[in-house]
């Protein structure tokens, strides 16, 4: 047998540590890899916290959230929930003519011959609402504690405070403001209403408010949309008493005065619609005495809300009492 060199010898046994190496890497290719397991156990385990994809559409929504809903914004008045809900009762519809709109429709002015609140206690409209809304009210003598001579308002309009004096250069100061207006009355359904339940309209005291004559005259007859007090904290209640009153009167609304009443009613939040009162309060005991006036003519007397003018009181004089009966401006 020949003998084997050292060479070869070694060439022999680096190739047996080949083979070796080699069966080894296909046996450990064979089996299963230990990181894979672990990766493989790790995204069960995470998958295990998120929620499978639902089977049906009935589990879809039973694992849902909770829609949002419509409720009033937290701390709404219930007044103002009620204003609203009124509001939505109301028709909604355009502006009609102001074809033959006159104030005399609404019958004569300050009329106590009415089937309202004060109605009938002998004393006009207007001095109704001053002792009413008015402060350290000065009444006339010898009038069954009705004529306003003067006192002090303070305006919820404007948020001024006024000193009132009665008399010819004075009396505008304070004018009585129909929240709805007439003439905005008329075109949107006042002109079906019979003669009395217009001059009801006119003198219901829920639709009239002392005000600074500067603030009534610039509103006019605007409704909510062209108009609204400068004082803003007093806005969620001048729109609600429009509502009020267009709903006893069955009058409608156009869909922009609806959508401005909406818009000051939902920004009210929490704001209390006061209630306010709306008969007079009984007449007010005072001492103080009104300086004289004299009105130039019975126009500017009728005016101010002072007519009659009797003999020995503010305001009359001779040359206004035609029959010389002692009571001027009948």
């Amino acid at each position: 047998m020949p003998k084997t060199t050292p060479i070869r010898r070694r060439t022999w046994l680096l190739l047996g540590v080949l083979l070796v190496a080699a069966l080894g890497l296909v046996v450990v290719s064979a089996l299963p890899d230990a990181d894979d397991t672990t990766a493989g156990g790790d995204r069960t385990a995470v998958g295990s916290t998120v929620p499978s994809a639902p089977a049906s559409g009935s589990a879809a929504r039973s694992v849902s959230p909770a829609p949002e809903t419509t409720a009033p914004p937290a701390g709404q008045s219930e007044a103002v929930r009620r204003s609203l809900t009124t509001l939505d009762t109301l028709a909604v519809k355009g502006r009609a003519p102001r074809t033959g709109y006159e104030r005399e429709q609404f019958g004569q002015s300050w009329s106590d011959d009415v089937s309202v609140t004060d109605g009938h206690n002998g004393c006009d409209t207007r001095n109704d609402i001053l002792r009413r809304d008015l402060t350290d009210v000065a009444l006339k003598p010898d009038t069954r504690g009705c004529v306003v001579l003067a006192g002090t308002l303070d305006d919820p309009y404007t948020r001024q405070t006024i000193s009132f004096t009665r008399g010819p250069d004075t009396s505008a100061q304070i004018q009585i403001d129909h929240v709805v207006a007439l003439s905005d009355a008329w075109q949107k359904g006042a002109q079906q209403l019979d003669a009395d339940r217009r001059r009801d309209f006119a003198n219901d005291p829920r639709n009239l408010q002392a005000v600074a004559g500067s603030a009534n005259q610039r509103k006019s007859d605007g409704d909510a949309a062209t108009w609204l007090p400068p004082n803003k904290s007093y806005r969620c209640t001048y729109v609600s008493r429009q509502i009020e009153v267009k709903s006893l009167y069955r009058l409608w609304v156009t869909p922009a005065e609806k959508d401005a009443m909406t818009r000051v009613l939902t920004a009210c939040s929490g704001t209390a619609i006061p209630t306010s009162e709306t008969a007079s309060p009984p007449p007010t005991k005072t001492d103080r005495v009104a300086p004289a006036s004299y009105f130039p003519n019975c126009a500017a007397a009728r005016a101010a809300g002072a007519t009659p003018l009797r003999l020995g009181q503010p305001g009359y004089r001779a040359a206004l009492d035609g029959d010389g009966d002692g009571v001027a401006c009948e």
